[in-house]
């Protein structure tokens, strides 16, 4: 089935790569087995997981046996928060930040119920954390600094290094929801990340497959029983296919990375330089400190909602994905600083691999046609 879309929404979920497919199709097919089986199948699918596991631990600089599978970055995110030891029996403190993907947010506030403090760190207008808040922010009982490494709606790149050599300073683990970064930016997690979390469909993989590397020095409590698999952390029959699309979209990554910025970070000036002619638009969030795939743009009096109806054809992004079914602002830009009106403004423009010339000229001219006939609608 061929599609006419375009697709500028790759923060929410990237196309499946072709190659990766390829490479994923006799795992669905012919060798369908279980990987944790002890017969010459099993054998093989466990040597290919062992693969994937090497591939996936050299795109993030990590050793192979520090990486963890998972469902995806949410239940990664979920057994690092909730599987955090105690420290001598007392209640443990987070640190984390107002703009979190709502997989760090909505896990927080459960943990506070349970009798964990947590601290929300404010950002300012652009989108970035203040140094001095996070180092007043520390208490005697901070287990664990947690920063998203780049903003799954702004683009915002947080500096993590820093922020990790910090919370190492005062004796707590650091962790990074790398969803929209790992793939796209280079990071050697060895060298100052405690826990990475990530997922497949983020950078050209299949969807229900990510990971989690964790230090190894790490204890983590399981969540989930039942066959000790995952090295007793996570139980449950290995999706091999997923897997192996995973490393295959992990080795892919690692091999064209700043082929994949020079092009897709081209597309995206281009489409931002020109959509900023529109009369009242007006960027969200740092323009040097984010990534290049995306550029969230609001446009002043102008529905958000609106404009995605306006735009037919053009897949496009108001907020996360993971709330789009929740009709209310947008928490990250609120943090930032915008009012409701504001936040219920923005779009989010965010380009990948497979995104043309072609379709940011029409990209373009279709936002400034819609914005002209709704602005024409309300007068």
């Amino acid at each position: 089935m061929q599609n006419n879309f375009i697709y500028l929404d790759n923060n929410a979920t990237t196309p499946l790569d072709p190659r990766v497919l390829e490479e994923m199709m006799p795992y669905l097919t012919d060798m369908f087995g279980n990987a944790s089986s002890s017969h010459k199948m099993g054998r093989l699918l466990d040597a290919v997981v062992k693969r994937s596991r090497m591939r996936i631990g050299n795109l993030i600089d990590v050793n192979e046996e520090d990486i963890y599978f998972t469902a995806g970055a949410t239940e990664a995110i979920n057994i690092a928060l909730q599987g955090l030891p105690s420290i001598a029996g007392r209640a443990k403190h987070i640190i984390t930040v107002q703009t979190e993907h709502p997989a760090v947010l909505d896990t927080c506030r459960f943990l506070e119920n349970t009798g964990v403090e947590v601290t929300y760190l404010s950002v300012d207008e652009y989108g970035l954390i203040d140094f001095d808040e996070l180092e007043k922010a520390f208490k005697d009982n901070t287990v664990l600094v947690s920063v998203m490494h780049v903003n799954n709606e702004t683009g915002v790149i947080q500096d993590i290094e820093r922020i990790a050599s910090i919370a190492h300073h005062h004796c707590a683990l650091f962790m990074s929801d790398g969803t929209q970064s790992v793939g796209k930016l280079p990071i050697e997690a060895s060298s100052f990340i405690d826990i990475l979390t990530f997922s497949a469909h983020k950078f050209y993989g299949p969807k229900g497959i990510g990971g989690a590397y964790f230090n190894p020095r790490m204890k983590i409590k399981s969540l989930v029983y039942g066959g000790g698999h995952e090295r007793g952390l996570r139980s449950g029959t290995l999706n091999v296919p997923g897997i192996v699309g995973m490393g295959k979209a992990a080795e892919l990554a690692a091999s064209q990375m700043t082929e994949d910025k020079a092009r897709v970070g081209k597309l995206r000036d281009t489409l931002e330089q020109q959509l900023l002619t529109i009369e009242g638009a007006e960027r969200n969030g740092s323009k040097e400190q984010r990534i290049y795939t995306t550029s969230n743009i609001r446009f002043d009096g102008i529905d958000n909602e609106a404009v995605l109806l306006g735009l037919k054809d053009i897949c496009v992004s108001n907020g996360s994905a993971c709330h789009s079914f929740v009709m209310q602002p947008s928490h990250v830009l609120l943090a930032m600083g915008l009012t409701k009106e504001e936040a219920n403004t923005a779009i989010r423009f965010s380009l990948g691999r497979f995104n043309t010339a072609e379709e940011i000229k029409q990209t373009v001219d279709a936002v400034a046609k819609t914005i002209s006939r709704l602005r024409a609608m309300a007068f």
